[in-house]
């Protein structure tokens, strides 16, 4: 069983960065995706990107270009480095796992198993 810890959320101006991590502790056995969500307040969670276990990565229209995805194999963590924030991008952020690579790169969130407890980003105008 995989467990994922968020951290890294805070509160920023609009125009500037934050990175969060995720720790993943566990045995995720086989081929494996892991990504990233949002959730904002009265609206569907999103999936923001995921990365495969051989390095594939999608990401959503919304935040291409502004946010990367990584991972540190070594270290067991999942990175979101996230540039030009604007408000529209405040949402509580959910780290998430899944053992179907095909679903993961699509971000469809039912198919992810593994859930973190959430880090909240906010950006102010």
């Amino acid at each position: 069983q995989v467990q994922l810890v968020e951290s890294g959320g805070g509160s920023v101006q609009a125009g500037g960065s934050l990175t969060l991590s995720c720790l993943a502790t566990g045995y995720m056995r086989g081929s494996y995706c892991v990504g990233w969500f949002r959730q904002a307040p009265g609206k569907e969670r999103e999936g923001v990107a995921t990365i495969d276990s051989d390095g594939s990565t999608s990401y959503a229209d919304s935040v291409k270009g502004r946010f990367t995805i990584s991972q540190d194999n070594a270290r067991q963590t999942l990175y979101l480095l996230m540039k030009s924030l604007t408000p529209e991008d405040t949402a509580m952020y959910y780290c998430a796992a899944s053992s179907s690579p095909w679903f993961c790169r699509r971000r469809v969130a039912s198919r992810f198993g593994a859930w973190g407890q959430g880090t909240q980003v906010t950006v102010s105008s």
